[in-house]
């Protein structure tokens, strides 16, 4: 219960330096996503119990600060957590490459929500230069944040869940 509690000052970090730093930091139209690198982290790690309590608080902070009708970010979230959790369980077993891939993924996917979400609200976007301004951006800044992301991530699930010796 505490590591779910724990979650929401977290993500509030998180937000805050995604908006104050990192979203000052572009590539194009597209920049990095913390929350998202966090959460694909937190879900690939094989001690992690709360995946999905923390992707949905990070959904809902998300919802909260973002432009996006409210229940994208959530959408996106919850969705990146279960394939990243299916990944973690079925296919995968090196944790590093598998990060990379469910960041590429889970931008690809949060890009793909977050457009037909404003396209179904009545905001048309040409599909090529979102694609090629913001998406394809973000993807690469969201690779290159990847790693050290996925560095905390596992330190801090280590000291969350820290190794039972018997």
């Amino acid at each position: 219960m505490l590591v779910s509690i724990l979650g929401i000052p977290i993500f509030t970090i998180l937000l805050m330096l995604q908006l104050a730093i990192v979203s000052r930091l572009p590539l194009l139209q597209g920049t990095a996503d913390l929350l998202m690198l966090f959460v694909i982290g937190w879900a690939l790690h094989e001690r992690v119990k709360q995946a999905w309590q923390w992707a949905g608080v990070a959904g809902i902070l998300v919802s909260l600060v973002s432009a996006t009708p409210f229940f994208a970010p959530l959408i996106a979230f919850l969705m990146i957590t279960a394939i990243a959790r299916l990944l973690q369980r079925q296919v995968w077993q090196t944790p590093i490459l598998a990060m990379l891939l469910m960041t590429f993924i889970g931008t690809i996917l949060y890009h793909g929500i977050t457009y037909f979400a404003l396209f179904f609200n009545g905001t048309a976007l040409p599909i090529q230069e979102s694609i090629s301004l913001v998406t394809l951006p973000s993807t690469l800044l969201n690779l290159i944040l990847a790693l050290p992301v996925f560095v905390l991530v596992n330190d801090l699930a280590h000291w969350f869940y820290p190794v039972e010796v018997i």
